[in-house]
């Protein structure tokens, strides 16, 4: 069992309760999902950009992307449906875990200048949106091998009901935010 799980049985879900006075352990708000999207927009005039892209997604997230697809045109931007324009991971269980272990206390530390992830990433339904501007926060990559900095999206999905929920227990788990 990964270490941030341990943490989530062991002191968050006590902490939750007496925190909100949820009667039931399974009423306290628990992760269900971590959503990384990374969109290459180079893609549209060279393909092999998606693939080294594709890569790096995999090697930070121990799971194969899926490949996104324009679902419409777009003149401005040369884009046609069905174009290839991006990829994601849905990480779940023990996965998710491992990853958001990693991303709290090896990857984003790692920032430059890193004074904590904002709070007004919160979507008013407990699920919790972060931007990375750069790939090589994590250890993962080879600095070498990365032909382009991207960034890419994370979106922590939760069971909270709102925000104040929300916020206390990625808090709880090790959540680095501003204060």
């Amino acid at each position: 069992m990964s270490r941030l799980k341990e943490l989530y049985q062991g002191t968050v879900v006590d902490a939750m309760r007496e925190r909100f006075g949820y009667k039931n352990a399974m009423a306290v708000p628990h992760l269900e999902k971590v959503v990384l999207n990374m969109g290459v927009g180079d893609a549209v005039q060279n393909a092999k950009v998606l693939d080294s892209a594709v890569g790096e997604l995999s090697v930070i997230t121990g799971q194969r992307p899926v490949i996104t697809r324009a679902k419409r045109s777009i003149a401005a931007f040369k884009i046609r449906t069905g174009m290839a324009i991006g990829c994601k991971v849905t990480l779940r269980g023990e996965r998710m875990y491992e990853f958001l272990d990693r991303l709290f206390n090896v990857a984003l530390p790692r920032v430059r200048d890193f004074r904590g992830i904002s709070t007004k990433g919160f979507d008013g339904r407990g699920n919790y949106s972060l931007g990375i501007k750069e790939q090589l926060i994590f250890p993962e990559i080879d600095y070498d091998k990365v032909e382009k900095i991207r960034g890419m999206d994370v979106v922590i999905v939760t069971s909270a009901k709102s925000d104040e929920e929300a916020h206390a227990l990625l808090k709880l788990m090790g959540a680095p935010f501003r204060e």
